[in-house]
């Protein structure tokens, strides 16, 4: 019996330092870095279109909260992690989407960041691909930070541009309810 005691206790502290959620076959990691910032999954989920998963999302937050407005609001590093899961997703798409949630996100007031919109729609011009990864970063002394694949694709500075950013998941209006409650973790 004391064996196989050991071999639980061995198997779950391996398995809680690995911790990880798995969603729509996507594994997103419980903490990461970004910059010299550890932040932790706050919450996960699937933007759907006509029933049809499009990608994966993660908010991480440097502590995990429920609160959109105060996510919005907050100057502090965090990120969303948007995993491809679909060919259907285009440049294209991907830019009229983009468009689509800074419009409800800045209730229609896109001037004022009008030139850091097109700065940072402009990284999906490169084709999007099922399998690609987009890491929007928020790093309060850089601004908002756009990887894909790893790679650093765009900076764009600014707190007001964060702030409508991170509206596009997280405004009362947003593109998906469902994702915006799971990335918050409700």
């Amino acid at each position: 019996m004391k064996p196989i005691l050991s071999i639980l206790c061995i198997a779950f502290v391996s398995l809680s330092s690995i911790a990880q959620t798995e969603i729509s076959g996507i594994t997103l990691p419980e903490k990461t870095s970004f910059g010299k910032d550890e932040v932790v999954l706050n919450g996960a989920g699937v933007r759907e279109k006509f029933w049809m998963d499009m990608y994966v999302s993660g908010l991480y937050l440097k502590a995990k909260s429920s609160n959109a407005q105060k996510i919005i609001n907050a100057d502090e590093t965090m990120g969303i992690q948007l995993h491809i899961v679909s060919g259907m997703i285009t440049s294209k798409r991907m830019i009229d989407a983009i468009e689509n949630g800074f419009d409800k996100s800045t209730q229609g007031n896109k001037e004022p960041i009008r030139e850091k919109i097109d700065k940072f729609i402009s990284v999906f011009d490169e084709k999007i691909q099922k399998g690609d990864v987009f890491d929007l970063t928020y790093q309060p002394k850089h601004g908002v930070i756009v990887y894909k694949n790893g790679k650093e694709t765009g900076q764009i500075k600014g707190f007001e541009f964060k702030k409508a950013l991170f509206g596009i998941w997280l405004t009362e209006n947003p593109g998906d309810e469902d994702l915006k409650e799971a990335m918050l973790g409700q």
